[in-house]
């Protein structure tokens, strides 16, 4: 009787510890995961992108022509540290049409949304060669909106 409990008990321990690591495991019926697809999609305002820096937040986005990239993967380019780090979190339109990594050249987040209009020839050339770039490597994860609207125009250049 007593072994009967005991090998009932140590089956029950198995059961309980191979179900918690399941859990553990990425359950995609789990609610974290849910929470967190839900978190990173959808809309953006210049503040809003700016928490996922890969500073206040793991996730690092960076927007191209009102798209938003989830550009995680390429922390070691985007990341603290790395040589693309002053775009993470920011509308790096203007930084990569004009191959610059100068700070000055990101829209403060308190201003309007660079349209952009200013470009010449060669460098919308040059963005879009980086938007392809971003688009065959990276998940959109939204679009960047100011006043609850995407700036059409800057899609089309």
């Amino acid at each position: 009787m007593i072994t009967e409990i005991i090998i009932f008990l140590i089956i029950i321990y198995f059961a309980k510890t191979i179900y918690t690591e399941f859990l553990a495991s990425g359950n995609p019926f789990s609610s974290s995961n849910q929470q967190e697809e839900s978190i990173i999609e959808g809309k953006f305002t210049p503040k809003t992108l700016y928490k996922y820096n890969g500073k206040d937040h793991p996730k690092i986005f960076m927007a191209v022509k009102s798209r938003v990239y989830d550009v995680s993967q390429g922390s070691q380019f985007y990341g603290p540290g790395g040589p693309y780090e002053n775009f993470a979190g920011r509308d790096a339109s203007r930084g990569l049409a004009l191959n610059s990594f100068d700070p000055a050249v990101l829209t403060p987040l308190d201003e309007p949304i660079d349209d952009l209009k200013d470009l010449k020839e060669l460098e919308k050339e040059s963005l879009e060669s980086w938007d392809e770039h971003f688009e065959n490597r990276y998940k959109i994860v939204g679009t960047l909106h100011e006043n609850g609207t995407v700036n059409e125009e800057i899609k089309g250049l």
